[in-house]
């Protein structure tokens, strides 16, 4: 298998692990609304999607495109670090259990999750999302997608963390 066929196979993994948090997210979501959540910051989400998104269709296009030389320690300490985001966001949905969802959603009565990789850092999840942005398409030396992807997530997120701190002064 050459490499680019390698970091499709990857991206694709990627992309299907996605599509099981999302699947998770929309039941998390629904038990949520349903115990009287209210959904805070929605304008956002869409573009969170298409960015994501973009994410992986921009990294399979640089890829196959441009065909850039890639070093074999610089694709290895890349996957690594993809492996570290993929584990560290499980570790968030695992630790917030029922209310983790990709929307920002309030229970009343809900109690702030403080435990996990939440009592070393306010927002771990995105994190691994800053870490994947970079080292996913870095596996394969697709740096356009790394840099348009992480300069605009930077802005993206700069919104979300405003929209869930507001949000979350709200729980208990």
């Amino acid at each position: 298998m050459n490499s680019v066929a390698a970091f499709t196979a990857l991206v694709v993994a990627v992309g299907l692990e996605r599509v099981a948090e999302l699947v998770v997210s929309r039941r998390n979501a629904a038990l949520s609304l349903a115990r009287g959540g209210e959904e805070c910051g929605r304008g956002h989400y869409p573009l969170m999607v298409v960015l994501h998104t973009g994410l992986l269709v921009g990294a399979l296009v640089e890829a196959w495109t441009r065909r850039p030389d890639t070093s074999a320690a610089l694709a290895w300490a890349m996957f690594a670090l993809v492996v570290a985001a993929q584990t560290l966001r499980w570790w968030c949905i695992a630790t917030l259990g029922r209310q983790w969802n990709t929307r920002v959603i309030v229970v009343p009565g809900a109690a702030r999750v403080t435990g996990g990789p939440y009592r070393l850092l306010p927002h771990p999840n995105y994190v691994a999302v800053v870490v994947e942005g970079i080292a996913l398409p870095l596996v394969h030396s697709a740096w356009v997608t790394a840099v348009v992807f992480t300069t605009l997530n930077g802005f993206l997120l700069a919104t979300r963390i405003r929209t869930e701190d507001a949000a979350l002064t709200r729980l208990a």
